[in-house]
């Protein structure tokens, strides 16, 4: 590396060689050795007695390598510290900067900078002033703003611009370390929006922003203002010095914005004021340039944020369309996301761009797809829906992501329990999703589907054909689909058992059908308990159906291979299953009309009347009051028993709080330990 003529007057060759060597570097092994050379010399150097004063200042430097490179320092933090005390306006810059860099707000060595702090602040040479600041934004905390704030409220009438800039900076960075501290100067930020320098004016922004946003109501007036600097700087005022790619200051533009979207939220009066410039930063920002993008989707945000107007979303929705359609898959995402925006005050907007946006989740950039299920699933009515859920589906088919599966399930099945057409359609959607999403489905969603079948619509015609029809998908999914998702094969077993005989099949033969897809499918290990559950309502259907009657008298049995899956769970290891098992044998071995009546058909959405006095067991009270039970108290009359003798308890002594007396020897003689009988010793 070759210095610069004049920097070589100033700095060692060792400077030089050393940042040579670490640009120099090929992997990171040889970093760290330089780096731990550098850090013997420098500590042994900073610890010598004669320390050379005029090379401080590149030894600062140094020490900053080091440490910016993760190596520690710490050993030179001290005279960082000092050198920020020097009177050479280079070398307290430099001690400044350094101190920044290796300390923190909460390091012991702030307390040895604050005097100083006060001193510069009061310099006559703005440099130094402004140094100072700069280490004040960094470092100082809650209890040390006390100490500097009215130095830094004074420098708001500094004369040098630059100035009084860094004390707004100051004066916000203190706002956000401690609110209390500077509320009695929220004024001032109001009178620097009025600076004649706009990077005063922009740093006043910046503060106001953050007070809008904790509380918009007082600040409410200041719209006009806002306003006003906005059209100002799309009009082109401000010096050329803050254009970027000739847009005059795009920055303070986004962040006048956001200042306007906070202030006019449900605010009629405000808005009104906006409208007129939002539309003109549209205009002028719509140049396909990124900042000029920038600005063109903060306008959009901010026009949804306000209170609405038909024409300006109008103008957004033309603009955003541009982007949706748009090659870059940056400027696609932002399209996406700002036509959110819109559609969340009025879908109408969207709806000449939703075939652009379906196309995009065909996109293999996942976070773009992402993007537009959100806004899909934001779009969705009752006239699109079909379109929607079938995109949503076919999506399902090809996401790996399981968050990204259980956040598309979630939605498909809210989108069709909300605006679905047909219950027809409401059943296949619900069955391709359980189909090709099983693994991530809800129970809710199954228990809907599941109740939606049961309710019906409320005529007979019309819900027979609907279960029949839905017997029959289910049975053509267990011929045809070898392998099968838990929670579908719950509602598979559930309908069958419910409304398989409308399908014109036997009982029996539907049994054998829900037992060979127990065994084959790979989840019917989990779902036998409901197997055996549909087989039962088939035995009692069937038993009803032979009678002709519907109410009993046929023989309710079970077919062959329905018997033995009964069999096989009458020993299971399985609680549940074993249970259910000998419920269902016992219920078998009743006469017709008893399992009938246990069993009734298409009654599982019917609502139970109960007697809350339970008058079936009133044979059962007598018989035990006759053998000397005792009747039953309600709990009020159990709680005050026991509060009215609480007080008799304790005279009594019914507790004892004294120690229990020790085992005699008599007692222990003859007492033989066996470990497999409690206290038998």
């Amino acid at each position: 590396m070759v210095a610069p003529a004049g920097a070589q007057k100033t700095k060692s060759k060792e400077f030089y060689d050393i940042v040579r060597l670490i640009g120099e570097c090929k992997n990171k092994s040889d970093e760290d050795a330089i780096m731990r050379r550098e850090v013997m010399l420098l500590r042994t150097i900073l610890a010598s007695p004669k320390l050379e004063k005029a090379k401080m200042k590149e030894y600062l430097i140094r020490l900053m390598y080091v440490e910016m490179l993760g190596h520690d320092a710490s050993f030179g933090y001290i005279h960082a510290v000092k050198a920020t005390h020097e009177s050479d306006l280079s070398m307290k810059r430099v001690g400044y900067l350094a101190t920044s860099a290796f300390l923190d707000e909460n390091h012991d060595l702030i307390i040895l900078i604050v005097n100083t702090l006060q001193q510069d602040l009061k310099n006559d040479n703005y440099l130094v002033v402004c140094a100072a600041l700069t280490t004040v934004c960094r470092l100082v905390n809650e209890e040390t703003i006390p100490a500097v704030l009215p130095q830094v409220a004074d420098l708001l009438t500094h004369p040098k611009e630059h100035v009084r800039k860094k004390a707004v900076m100051v004066l916000h960075r203190f706002h956000q370390r401690s609110p209390d501290a500077v509320v009695h100067l929220h004024s001032k930020f109001r009178q620097m929006l009025c600076d004649k320098d706009p990077s005063v004016m922009s740093a006043a922004l910046c503060a106001l922003h953050d007070l809008i946003l904790a509380d918009p109501v007082p600040h409410k007036n200041l719209v006009p203002s806002f306003v006003s600097i906005l059209k100002q700087i799309v009009e082109h005022r401000l010096p050329k010095a803050y254009d970027y790619h000739r847009v005059p200051a795009p920055f303070i533009q986004i962040k006048l914005l956001k200042i306007l979207a906070a202030l006019g939220v449900a605010d009629k009066a405000a808005s009104s004021e906006m409208y007129s410039v939002l539309s003109t930063a549209l205009k002028k920002g719509d140049n396909q340039i990124n900042i000029g993008n920038a600005i063109v989707y903060e306008c959009v945000r901010t026009a949804a944020a306000i209170y609405p107007s038909p024409v300006l979303l109008e103008h957004c929705a033309r603009v955003v369309s541009r982007f949706v359609k748009s090659h870059n898959n940056n400027l696609k995402y932002v399209g996406l996301d700002a036509l959110s925006c819109i559609v969340n005050i009025n879908p109408k907007y969207a709806v000449e761009h939703q075939m652009a946006v379906v196309d995009c989740l065909e996109d293999p950039d996942e976070s773009l797809r992402k993007k537009t299920m959100d806004l899909l699933y934001r779009m969705t009515k009752s006239h699109n829906v079909e379109v929607i859920v079938q995109k949503m589906t076919e999506f399902l088919r090809s996401a790996t992501d399981r968050h990204t599966r259980e956040e598309t399930v979630s939605r498909i099945s809210e989108l069709a329990e909300r605006y679905a057409p047909t219950t027809q359609w409401f059943i296949d959607t619900m069955n391709a999703m359980f189909a090709i999403g099983g693994d991530v489905v809800k129970p809710a969603a199954a228990h809907n589907l599941m109740r939606l079948i049961g309710e019906g619509s409320g005529e007979d015609a019309a819900d027979a054909t609907l279960r029949a029809s839905a017997v029959a998908a289910y049975l053509e999914l267990l011929a045809t689909k070898p392998k099968l998702p838990k929670v579908l094969l719950e509602v598979i077993l559930w309908v069958v058992g419910e409304y398989g005989v409308l399908s014109g099949s036997t009982a029996a033969g539907l049994m054998d059908i829900l037992c060979d897809a127990v065994e084959a499918q790979p989840e019917g290990n989990k779902v036998q308990a409901q197997a055996m559950t549909a087989c039962a309502k088939l035995a009692a259907a069937g038993g009803a159906a032979a009678t002709g009657t519907g109410a009993g008298g046929g023989e309710c049995q079970l077919s062959e291979k329905a018997a033995r899956l009964l069999a096989r769970n009458l020993n299971s290891r399985s609680v549940d299953r074993q249970q259910r098992a000998h419920e269902i044998a016992a219920l078998l071995r009743e006469a017709p009309a008893v399992v009938a009546a246990a069993l009734p058909p298409d009654a599982s959405c019917e609502d139970l009347e109960l007697d809350p006095a339970l008058p079936a067991l009133d044979a059962f009270v007598r018989k035990a009051l006759a053998e000397g039970a005792s009747p039953y108290q309600p709990t009020s009359e159990r709680i005050a028993v026991l509060r009215a003798g609480g007080a008799a308890g304790e005279a009594a002594g019914s507790l004892r709080f004294d120690a229990y007396d020790a085992p005699t020897t008599a007692a222990l003689a003859g007492a033989v330990y066996d470990p497999y009988v409690p206290n038998s010793a």
